[in-house]
């Protein structure tokens, strides 16, 4: 057991504090994942399933897998950020270090992190170190404006860490003694924050026992198609955040592997794989997009790479096809969400062998399950999807209501509309909820439309999604202007900006004279666009 901890040098700096609210018990991983099949043709579900209670492992507690495969990993190199290379060795002792730091700031079991750090060998051992301690670890993701950054920020209590701090924790000094994960099995062990479009970001609580349920540490758990990834990993590229569930979940997945984690200096694509010669990134669907256009019209030396993960936003069969012809058998398309993490994974050799798959977005880990339900909730061949992984996220921080609308019965509705073609590969055809998501973030309309209409020369409002080749999807507004009004459309979008961030930005704002309605006589958004429709 780890020891106790000592008097706080430095408190925790107190931002707030509210209880997590609709949080269930932790579940057990099943043994052995592999290849999904439906269970019936009737109940519209697949996978294994998810048993409730302990971590998995034996017991192990996340992130002891990491921890040992850097305590005993010698001079494997596994950060790579410019000319500077950290050993497994040298990043074990950082992440000592740092845990030494948080431990004597009274950080530990039950206590809040959050990190707001770049990408440096010093910021993915703070990300391991605050959960080796056994803290509730949330990452803060710069592009989010004042608004909602300060309501998140108000939302729990902790110890904010900054590039400023992270350098004092560095300086404590390594005493040497292995460390032991320390977390609490029921405990929240992570909050990931999904958006700050809607103006309050919804932050996705995961305990313990659920990150340490996970695949990703461990080759033995890996689902086929990760497994097909993960030797193509060598050099994976890193940006953003670290602390992101994207980055992290393949950032240990490639130390897994036996890959480096090489910060992209400075990010975009295709530079930063040719500069680095990366073997693998993560993309999104607009990137890609942009990737395979610029290839066709003055083509780099991309050789070197072997996996690109898409995923963030629809893709078209056309598109993957086009992807695959320009840039070679390396586009691994995958489907999750922040609350359940990865959902399903189609490989380069499945979509070039049965083009069926283009238009899916592969196949569901053996531990996860899928229920496909009608508006009544009922089983349905098409319909919203629900899912339930051992590894998902449990509630909302501090949002009952959203937790009991998302979280129900074990199960995570996804809000996405699905279906389960007789191979057992899940195509996705639309959405219950009205949010656009673009460059991977998810813009929910609604905040949109009551910034616009709260415009003085705006009497309504609109907001649809459309199909956009840099950024997967894009904000598209229509306003019927106010009597004597001429609504200026830069002023709008500024407006947009200011309150919600650059995300939320409409690309283009039309004024209508009307909004079409369906037979219902309610707004029929769908029609926006249409001939004829103003």
């Amino acid at each position: 057991m780890p020891a106790e901890h000592g008097p706080a040098a430095r408190p925790p700096v107190p931002v707030g504090g509210r209880p997590l609210a609709g949080t269930g018990p932790a579940r057990r991983a099943p043994e052995q994942p592999g290849p999904a099949v439906p269970k019936s043709a009737g109940d519209g579900r697949v996978g294994s399933g998810a048993a409730t209670g302990e971590p998995s492992g034996g017991g192990e507690v996340w992130p002891q897998p990491v921890l040992r495969l850097l305590a005993t990993g010698g001079d494997r190199p596994v950060f790579e950020d410019g000319d500077r290379i950290v050993d497994a060795t040298g990043m074990s002792a950082l992440v000592r270090r740092i845990a030494a730091g948080l431990r004597a700031a009274g950080v530990g079991p039950g206590t809040g992190v959050a990190l707001r750090l770049g990408v440096t060998p010093e910021a993915f051992a703070a990300v391991i170190a605050a959960f080796a301690v056994g803290a509730r670890v949330s990452g803060l993701r710069p592009e989010l404006p004042p608004t909602p950054l300060e309501r998140l920020l108000g939302s729990d209590d902790a110890l904010l860490v900054d590039d400023a701090r992270l350098a004092a924790l560095v300086a404590t000094p390594d005493d040497g003694t292995a460390l032991v994960a320390a977390g609490r099995p029921t405990d929240i062990a992570r909050i990931t924050w999904t958006s700050g479009s809607t103006g309050n970001p919804k932050g996705c609580a995961q305990t313990y026992a659920a990150m340490s349920a996970a695949w990703a540490a461990y080759p033995d758990r890996w689902p086929p198609a990760v497994a097909a990834l993960a030797p193509r990993l060598g050099r994976y590229l890193v940006f953003g955040s670290l602390s992101s569930q994207v980055m992290l979940e393949y950032g240990i997945l490639t130390l897994a592997a036996g890959g480096t984690l090489v910060a992209a200096r400075p990010p975009g694509f295709p530079g930063m794989i040719t500069r680095h010669r990366a073997t693998a990134s993560v993309i999104t669907v607009g990137k890609l997009h942009q990737l395979v256009r610029d290839q066709r019209a003055h083509p780099v030396d991309l050789s070197s790479l072997r996996a690109l993960v898409v995923s963030g936003s629809p893709l078209t069969a056309s598109r993957l096809a086009e992807a695959l012809d320009v840039l070679g058998p390396v586009v691994f398309h995958g489907y999750g969400q922040t609350e359940t993490g990865m959902i399903a994974m189609v490989t380069p050799a499945e979509l070039l062998a049965r083009p069926a798959t283009l238009a899916s977005v592969g196949r569901a880990p053996a531990v996860v399950d899928l229920s496909i339900r009608d508006a009544d909730g009922r089983p349905a061949a098409e319909g919203e999807l629900y899912v339930r992984t051992p590894a998902q996220a449990t509630a909302y921080w501090a949002d009952p209501v959203e937790t009991a609308d998302v979280f129900t019965d074990g199960w995570v509705r996804t809000r996405d509309l699905a279906r389960l073609d007789a191979d057992g590969y899940l195509h996705l055809f639309g959405r219950v909820r009205d949010v656009i998501i673009v460059n991977a973030n998810l813009v929910y309309a609604g905040p949109i439309e009551r910034v616009l209409a709260a415009d003085p020369s705006v009497a309504e409002a609109y907001v649809v999604s459309r199909p956009d080749d840099v950024t997967g999807e894009a904000v598209h507004a229509y306003v019927v202007p106010a009597a004597g009004h001429e609504p200026d459309a830069e002023r709008l979008r500024a407006r947009v900006v200011a309150a919600l961030g650059p995300a939320a930005a409409p690309k283009t704002v039309e004024t209508i004279a009307r909004v079409p309605v369906g037979p219902s006589g309610k707004p029929d958004k769908r029609a926006l666009g249409a001939p004829g429709q103003s």
